[in-house]
């Protein structure tokens, strides 16, 4: 096992574009990609999941019709969103962000994403050392479909400094990124820092004027590719046909100690007695996960 390393804070400015990489060996990708803090795409990671070549909108429509989903306070049923992702163009936009919690909605769904994909030695999130309840505030497993003409709302990181994976299961999806060192850039909201307080459609240069400095690197994820990149870039998508992409949260030694502290902040606001032993616990967790990594 290849031990992850306390990384260097990496020269983004080279980065022009990501890599696509095929039959990538483990030691390969934790000595090039997650110790440095890099994003990679795996042209081959999910090749033997079952759910490739099965989860078409077809299957959707057909297993799962009465399944509904609000977006902006409209409630879509499945089949008839399937209709309309179907026929989706830039003038005939499908809602979106049309997602869902695999391990809630769809759990007879999860043994066919397997093999997991792991950006890192172990798997953090499903570790039995791992609380359930550190986890709230995200998805750890989510579906999302979408149609021509759709993007994702809002430019942002992944919620509780989450290192982020995405696999196209059908279809392709675009990704525009920004590196970490381009923060200053992106106007975060004060009190939600994850979250670009700008239009990334309609930027308002008048008003986030660094913006126009911002340089974006573009990829196109291809039907049963893996897009994995870090906590702290930020990301947006833009769809040019339709697609069904599966979302997993990642945790490594890398995020761990932003993931803990986010946590505690997050205690400390609601209960703050608990704040405290969130925290102990998981320093204590992390060095026993530090060694396992090893």
């Amino acid at each position: 096992m290849v031990a992850e390393q306390v990384q260097t804070k990496p020269n983004y400015r080279n980065i022009k574009s990501i890599d696509k990489r095929t039959n990538l060996s483990h030691e390969d990708f934790i000595n090039e990609y997650v110790n440095k803090s890099l994003p990679v795409v795996l042209t081959d990671a999910a090749k033997d999941w079952m759910a490739m070549g099965k989860y078409t909108p077809e299957f959707f429509k057909k297993n799962y019709p009465n399944i509904t989903k609000t977006i902006n306070g409209v409630t879509y049923r499945m089949d008839d969103f399937i209709d309309h992702m179907l026929v989706a163009n830039a003038d005939n936009k499908a809602p979106y962000p049309y997602n869902f919690n695999v391990e809630k909605v769809f759990p007879e769904l999860m043994a066919d994403f397997l093999p997991e994909i792991i950006y890192g030695n172990i798997d953090r999130i499903n570790h039995p050392l791992m609380p359930k309840k550190f986890l709230q505030g995200t998805t750890v497993y989510e579906i999302f479909l979408g149609g021509n003409g759709s993007s994702f709302p809002f430019l942002h990181y992944d919620a509780l400094f989450m290192h982020t994976q995405i696999t196209q299961i059908y279809g392709s999806k675009i990704f525009i990124m920004y590196p970490p060192d381009q923060t200053p850039n992106m106007y975060p909201y004060p009190d939600n820092p994850k979250f670009s307080q700008v239009n990334f459609h309609e930027p308002d240069y008048e008003k986030f004027p660094l913006f126009k400095e911002a340089q974006s690197i573009e990829i196109t994820v291809e039907e049963g590719e893996t897009i994995l990149f870090p906590s702290g870039w930020w990301h947006t998508t833009r769809i040019t046909e339709p697609c069904i992409s599966l979302g997993r949260a990642q945790l490594n030694a890398h995020n761990w100690d932003n993931f803990i502290q986010d946590r505690y902040d997050n205690w400390k606001k609601k209960i703050s007695i608990f704040a405290a032993p969130v925290l102990a616990y998981g320093k204590i967790v992390g060095g026993i996960m530090n060694a396992q990594d090893k």
